[in-house]
């Protein structure tokens, strides 16, 4: 064989390489774009309504404490939607939360925006047992009554739980951004005290476990200050000492007062050492409810009395709801030392003793 047709040879063989690696391209890029469509049609699917011709209700349950992935989970085996990881990854994109636990009636007609709106606004369609409301600013041991009220739990049962070292502490280590040692603090009275958010729980379970009724206050104040918490960071602060300060601000609120003002006194206090002097924390100490705080009242011997100690007292006082959670991080800037609730409801403040004297002689004193 001669030069010339090695040559040809060799080109006849390059173009039958040339040609090879073309159509194996072609292939593997045919072969990659049919999963591409594929899966993006797989996706399409799924985000589309089970059966938009299905109007039948099914009855789906979503237990306490169910996170994404297992209300997704739950949704598919019950054939209400299509695909559990997609309806995950859906609500996650979104950044959906606040689902709620109960017994539902879902359709496979429903979008994935009709099943999200259902689960976060907790449209029960199972009547409920129990219904159990917290208002804002409630203690420890009044919640323990609502409780006792409206649920077959006896306040001696309710009181023991909500004391007791070895569930406290399972819920610490559930909620170890919540809760932290600092509850279990020496001179902490009630180590849940301002961790049970104020708000209205309802319950289709005859035996639901006491547990459980805790455990969902618990993991709503957890819900409520996950976006709080990078703030709360930034502010060098704990979660416990802006839910103890909140707490002193929901007790001290009127329906006409400014929150946020009143937040600023108490940190312009802190700030110089000054005690708090709040007759809230007086009357927590005492453990009673009244409506005025007598001059000897304060010199009540307790960890809580802040006419006797600086500072922000050992934990929360109250149940404390988002708008006091919002003024303990975001106080008003001011010059006030002082503050006053007048009969009205309206609260003054002051720069100086003699200022804040004055006002207590006219709106309070010369009043009686």
């Amino acid at each position: 064989m001669d030069k010339e047709q090695i040559l040809l040879e060799r080109q006849r063989e390059a173009k039958v390489v040339r040609k090879i690696v073309f159509i194996t391209a072609s292939v593997i890029l045919l072969i990659f774009a049919g999963i591409v469509t594929g899966g993006y049609l797989y996706v399409k699917n799924a985000l589309e309504p089970r059966d938009p011709q299905d109007h039948r209700e099914i009855e789906v349950k979503i237990p306490i404490g169910s996170g994404v992935g297992t209300i997704a989970d739950i949704l598919e085996k019950k054939k209400v939607i299509k695909d559990a990881t997609v309806f995950k990854y859906y609500v996650k994109l979104k950044n959906e939360t606040g689902f709620q636990a109960g017994t539902y009636h879902l359709k496979p007609s429903m979008t994935f925006d009709e099943i999200i709106a259902s689960l976060k606004t907790g449209k029960v369609y199972k009547d409920a047992v129990y219904k159990i409301t917290i208002p804002e600013g409630t203690r420890l041991k009044d919640i323990v009554a609502i409780i006792d009220r409206e649920t077959k739990y006896s306040k001696g049962e309710i009181e023991a739980l909500v004391n007791d070292r070895t569930f406290i502490r399972q819920l610490m280590d559930e909620y170890p951004g919540l809760l932290t040692e600092e509850i279990l603090q020496k001179n902490v009275k009630y180590p849940l005290e301002g961790y049970l958010f104020p708000a209205t729980y309802t319950f289709d379970d005859e035996n639901v476990p006491l547990e459980n009724i805790i455990r969902e206050m618990v993991k709503k104040t957890d819900d409520v200050l996950q976006k709080y918490l990078p703030d709360i960071e930034q502010k060098k602060m704990t979660v416990h000492q802006v839910l103890t300060l909140a707490s002193l601000i929901e007790e001290e609120a009127t329906k006409l007062s400014d929150r946020k003002l009143i937040s600023s006194v108490f940190y312009n206090r802190m700030k110089i050492g000054m005690p708090l002097q709040t007759d809230p924390t007086v009357l927590y100490a005492l453990g009673i409810h009244k409506d005025r705080v007598l001059y000897e009242d304060l010199k009540v011997n307790d960890p809580y009395n802040t006419y006797k100690h600086a500072g922000l007292p050992p934990g929360p006082i109250a149940n404390a709801g988002t708008d006091s959670i919002e003024a303990a991080l975001y106080p008003k800037h001011s010059d006030y030392y002082y503050f006053l609730a007048t009969k009205t409801g309206e609260v003054l403040f002051s720069k100086t003793k003699e200022e804040h004297d004055e006002k207590y002689n006219t709106h309070i004193a010369g009043q009686k």
